[in-house]
């Protein structure tokens, strides 16, 4: 897996190839590959710590919690008017307690597995 440097390196190397042009290709290459030996040795010796730990928090690592999320936003609008509609202050604290239950029990159901 990537570190955030090393991707920041990579696009700096795909923008500086991009404007540079074909003609300079094989030394933006060589560049790049001399920063990622550079890092490599320097993680060898010990400068640089292994990469350890979850993956970078700004990143969704579970994309059917937010789909559920939405998802849930959009059925509650319907499902409120309904519910309020036909049962009043009840139908609603019911409807809306069932669409938080959905998403807490996939929320705790998550942290069980993983």
């Amino acid at each position: 897996m990537a570190t955030d440097e090393v991707r920041k390196d990579l696009r700096a190397a795909v923008a500086a190839r991009q404007e540079l042009g074909p003609e300079y290709e094989a030394e933006v290459i060589d560049s790049f590959l001399a920063k990622l030996d550079e890092r490599d040795a320097h993680r060898q010796a010990g400068a640089l710590p292994e990469r350890a730990g979850p993956p970078h928090p700004s990143r969704e690592t579970d994309p059917g919690g937010l789909a559920l999320a939405i998802i849930s936003v959009v059925a509650a609008i319907p499902i409120t008017a309904i519910s309020a509609d036909m049962l009043g202050l009840r139908g609603l604290v019911v409807s809306w307690a069932g669409l938080v239950a959905v998403n807490f029990a996939r929320t705790i159901g998550r942290r069980n597995t993983r």
